[in-house]
């Protein structure tokens, strides 16, 4: 899809963690940008994710059409959403944003003409499976939170525009996205393993797990190339994708981030990893577009600067 001929891609939540690797990767490849969020934009240039930084709250939709008049709009990656944390403490402003604010925005994919939307989407929409279970798109969905609900109603909303009106609409279930810079205030540890890396004096970070639990994760810089992957495509031959996540064992992350830098400890908690899938059938995704990624492990010991 040749979306970066004469017009821009759309991507919102644009200065949210993903968002912002997502943007960057997408300069790179040469695609033009217009990075969207409710936050206001950063006022240095330096810091600027893209050359257009908008600021519009989805669930506003006069202004998100004249956003749509500004800019030529030839696809979109939606990533903004309230995320489960809040979206549980403040559930009407949730189902706003992640679910009519979704509809906004496929109405003026609808009105605009746009062909293709990619959406972010979760694990979450699967709920929680055995632990020796592994999940596949072709297994039921039954999310247990918010958040997880209105990324399902939104996945069913794209494909009932996919049949009503020709739009592509793809999602990508994402699992729990890990990297340096995220500035988390509920999972600051998805961040902490590779900032703290560099740490000269003693540092602890917390990991809500048990050692035994198994966790999906999956790098940031491949989650935005995941997402680039489905937009750029010529035509994906499904709606739904399970993302290349790395099924790691939490006594395993926590020796090796110990073991690459002694400054760090990392405490485990009780917790175990309801809601989401432990095991994780990424084929579709991996033999349709061929994507290659790298360990969590490698990721950490690059970070590091130890690579083998």
């Amino acid at each position: 899809m040749d979306a970066h001929k004469n017009s821009s891609v759309l991507v919102t939540g644009g200065r949210g963690f993903i968002g912002r690797a997502v943007g960057n990767f997408l300069q790179r490849s040469g695609y033009g940008v217009v990075s969207l969020d409710a936050a206001p934009p950063v006022s240095s240039a330096a810091n600027r994710q893209t050359d257009d930084e908008v600021l519009c709250d989805l669930t506003d939709s006069i202004h998100l059409q004249h956003v749509f008049e500004a800019h030529r709009i030839g696809a979109i990656i939606h990533l903004a959403a309230i995320l489960p944390t809040a979206a549980q403490r403040d559930p009407v402003r949730a189902t706003q944003v992640n679910v009519e604010g979704s509809l906004h925005l496929l109405e003026m994919a609808r009105r605009f003409g746009v062909r293709r939307m990619v959406f972010g989407s979760s694990l979450s929409v699967y709920g929680t499976y055995p632990p020796d279970q592994v999940v596949s798109e072709a297994e039921r969905a039954a999310p247990e939170d918010l958040y997880g609900a209105a990324k399902l109603y939104v996945e069913q909303l794209g494909e009932a525009y996919r049949h009503s009106y020709g739009l592509e609409f793809v999602s990508l279930r994402i699992g729990r996205v890990v990297g340096p810079g995220a500035q988390s205030a509920s999972s600051a540890w998805r961040s902490q393993i590779f900032d703290l890396l560099a740490a000269r004096n003693a540092a602890e970070i917390t990991l809500p797990y048990v050692g035994s639990e198994r966790i999906l994760l999956v790098h940031v810089d491949d989650v935005a190339k995941m997402l680039v992957a489905q937009l750029h495509a010529a035509c994906p031959a499904h709606s739904v994708y399970n993302a290349a996540c790395e099924s790691v064992v939490v006594a395993d992350l926590k020796r090796e981030v110990e073991g690459l830098n002694s400054n760090v400890s990392v405490k485990l908690g009780e917790a175990h990893a309801f809601g989401n899938p432990r095991l994780l059938d990424s084929s579709r995704f991996r033999q349709e577009f061929g994507l290659q990624t790298l360990p969590v492990v490698e990721q950490l010991r690059r970070a590091a600067g130890k690579e083998i």
